[in-house]
């Protein structure tokens, strides 16, 4: 047994004594500090506990002035102790004073001390307080004491949070936003409108027995619970009949890989040779982890955390004996579920028509939950700050996830307002649901084409439920970031043929990989970039990673036997990137037919028009493309020099303002004098009144989220095309700036229909 281990065991051993200890909580803390500063031989030893207000105050010593208790606050990020507490990591120093960060307090009279070890004390990832030792000498602390100290933090933090060391957190304020309404922006993780009670979904289990007395039980405790976790979710992927074979299967089979993770039990079983139960080794390594991932930028690497989060209170229930935590949970047809995160099999584990909504508070669209959340057809909200302390059982709550907003115990008054537009939206669909196989033609004759957006396999149902013309931009990226690795060949080959399949002999526009900016790939490293929006992505990356481009065009090819084959390329800057494109993608093609494979019907290659330098060079791009879209979200982005994402510019610019329908007009129309097909695929298609100006502009060929289509097909039926193209027209010559007016008052004076889902 190495000298780390006999000193933690030691250390932990006579902690349980003392906890043991009828004495008073302070005395009881006073006693601890006072072990462990003669155990790790130093002259003080102090505890801080986090309070409100984001600062940090002495709650006992050994050492340093007594009249220092309860006296001395720090802020967050002030003196070395604010800086272990906001970085969640330890720090070790021979002489503290050299510290750009030291803070002398007279009232403490540390200032006869040199060397400094903190560590944080972390709860589920969140530093609770700071344990310091100190020591007059100059003196540089061994991995090892740092190790002890971090183990000894860990038993801390768990009896400060349980209320072992007395009522500690009740100094906590009540929080006057428990008492009123509130209204959150949150990122929309599935579409939909619900008015329902919060309910937490609280699966964590409160760790009682931290210091073990026995490694070996303790060890057989561990490898039980491990197999039972690993059996169970094994189980749960097996008897997937809720959802599709498809992406969100393979989420399951992403997160067994982690429950199989080698370096995470090595782990687990490392913190029980340091005296630690099987639920204190889970505790203690998942925060850990926690608390490093949590200050990570990459979404991907939070999605682990998020997973590893789950993993860690399953295997805890196994430990336990405690498995049936969620099934517990008392759930009716009103349930919104809310939660701080939530992995995707705990969300399989919930019967679904128990569950009206969910809002997660550390979830992203593209995060493992939110697929299944879609695939469930749950309306949910992710990256809601601080919900499960701003939400309370019971709460009434109001979620729009089309908007993303959600409501919180409002007045009565707004919940009947939301009660009344729920009807006004339910008689909405009826009428979408009347005119669902009607085509999409207009007062005056003209055949408009609506197709959908999707790029996974639960959005397809949505071409027979919308009755859609097809598939205008299928992208082909979240197949990547859903998987745990590279998908190979035949993976991609077997996608693609599945979703030709679905569609039918309907077409479909396939995007080449178009990752970068705020979409990661898990597996794949990359440098940061000061401005990733503008930086290595999508057919940038592609050409420079040659090798994937030929792989993704070799399946789709394989996949198209005998169908027709569109390929379109994104954040095309340059003719020449197309062109370079299209020499892989015919390389490929040739490849095949060497092969003997059968090769497609057809093929057509076309460019995303996105990036503005393309403006200047439609007339030439034409001449080398089979058809272009319209990626509008980007152009406009680029075109404004506005970040999509930024709050306070989301609404500064309008997406049709005079120069962005002179930028469009003037593409369209120098494709029709090519004889080159143009749609446009983007938020401004999907909404009323500006799709009647695309119309309007000229645009026949339109590709938009599933819920639009109702909406934007009612809007077609109700139009008169040649009048709303005089409209434009007057529009565009007679430099008028008051656009959005002029267009609502040409939709009421012609009974243009354009009511759609909007709640702001």
């Amino acid at each position: 047994m190495s000298e780390i281990t006999i000193k933690s065991r030691l250390l932990l051993s006579e902690l349980r004594e003392l906890m043991a200890s009828s004495q008073n909580s302070q005395t009881r803390l006073n006693n601890i500090t006072s072990l462990i500063a003669s155990s790790m031989v130093a002259e003080v030893c102090s505890v801080y506990v986090a309070i409100p207000g984001e600062r940090l105050e002495l709650f006992s010593t050994k050492g340093l002035k007594s009249a220092a208790v309860h006296k001395t606050i720090l802020n967050a990020g002030e003196g070395l102790v604010g800086i272990i507490a906001e970085k969640a990591e330890s720090l070790a120093l021979s002489d503290a004073k050299l510290h750009p960060n030291f803070s002398y307090r007279s009232e403490t009279g540390e200032e006869i001390y040199h060397s400094f070890l903190g560590v944080p004390l972390l709860r589920r990832g969140q530093t609770i307080g700071v344990l310091v030792v100190q020591n007059v000498r100059h003196r540089s602390y061994t991995e090892e004491e740092i190790e002890v100290l971090e183990t000894i933090a860990m038993v801390i933090a768990e009896m400060i949070a349980t209320g072992e060391l007395g009522a500690f957190l009740a100094i906590k304020e009540i929080d006057p936003r428990h008492n009123k309404p509130h209204t959150v922006k949150g990122l929309v993780l599935s579409q939909g409108i619900v008015i329902g009670t919060a309910i937490l979904h609280e699966k964590r289990i409160e760790v009682l027995n931290i210091i073990s007395e026995d490694t070996e039980f303790e060890n057989q405790r561990l490898t039980i619970g491990l197999e039972d976790l690993k059996h169970n979710i094994e189980k749960l992927i097996n008897g997937l009949e809720i959802i599709s074979n498809g992406e969100d299967k393979g989420v399951l089979e992403a997160y067994q890989m982690l429950a199989n993770d080698q370096s995470w039990e090595k782990r687990l079983f490392e913190a029980i040779k340091k005296g630690l139960t099987a639920e204190g080794a889970v505790q203690s390594v998942q925060s850990d982890v926690k608390a490093k991932l949590l200050r990570q930028k990459n979404p991907f690497i939070k999605e682990k955390l998020y997973d590893l989060d789950d993993l860690s209170y399953r295997l805890l229930r196994h430990i336990v004996g405690d498995i049936d935590t969620n099934t517990n949970i008392d759930l009716n047809n009103e349930t919104i579920l809310f939660a701080r995160n939530m992995g995707p099999a705990d969300l399989l584990e919930y019967s679904s028509s128990n569950i009206r909504g969910l809002v997660i508070e550390e979830a992203s669209p593209n995060s493992h939950v939110s697929i299944v959340a879609r695939a469930l057809g749950i309306p949910s909200l992710g990256g809601v700050e601080n919900i499960v302390d701003i939400i309370e059982n019971g709460d009434k709550i109001i979620i729009d996830a089309n908007a993303g907003i959600l409501h919180i115990r409002q007045e009565k008054n707004v919940e009947d307002l939301f009660q009344d537009k729920l009807l006004t939206q339910s008689n909405l669909q009826k009428k979408y649901d009347n005119i669902r196989n009607l085509p999409a033609i207009t007062q005056d004759g003209s055949q408009i084409r609506l197709m959908i957006n999707a790029g996974l396999m639960i959005d397809l149902p949505y071409l027979k439920l919308t009755n859609a013309d097809g598939i205008g931009l299928f992208r082909t990226e979240l197949q990547f970031m859903v998987s745990s690795r590279f998908p190979r060949l035949t993976e991609q080959e077997t996608y693609y043929s599945a979703v030709f399949k679905e569609a039918g002999e309907k077409p479909i526009t396939f995007r080449t990989l178009d990752i970068g900016s705020d979409k990661v790939l898990p597996y794949f490293s990359r440098k940061k970039e000061d401005n990733p929006a503008l930086g290595w992505r999508a057919l940038r990356f592609s050409l420079e990673r040659p090798s994937l481009l030929r792989l993704q065009m070799r399946a789709l090819i394989k996949a198209s036997s005998n169908k027709n084959l569109n390929i379109i390329f994104p954040l095309v800057a340059d003719i020449s990137e197309f062109v370079e494109a299209k020499k892989i993608f015919l390389k490929e093609l040739n490849f095949i037919k060497l092969k003997g494979y059968s090769l497609p019907k057809s093929y057509s290659l076309g460019v995303m028009i996105e990036v503005p330098s393309l403006l200047w060079q439609l007339e030439e791009l034409y001449e080398k493309v089979d058809f272009v879209s319209i990626g509008s979200n980007d152009l406009l982005q680029y075109l404004f020099a506005s970040d999509r994402g930024h709050a306070q510019l989301s609404k500064r610019y309008d997406p049709i303002s005079i120069s962005v329908l002179r930028v469009l007009k003037k593409i369209i129309t120098t494709a029709e004098n090519a004889n080159i097909p143009v749609s446009l695929c983007g938020e401004i298609a999907g909404k009323p009144l500006e799709a009647m100006a695309l119309l309007g502009l000229g645009f026949k060929n339109l590709s938009i989220a599933p819920s639009n289509i109702g909406a934007i097909k009612s809007m077609i039926l109700s139009l008169n095309l040649k009048q709303i193209t005089e409209c434009m027209d007057n529009i565009l010559t007679t430099n008028q700036h008051n656009i959005r007016d002029i267009l609502i008052k040409f939709a009421k004076d012609n009974k243009v229909e354009i009511e759609s889902f909007s709640w702001e």
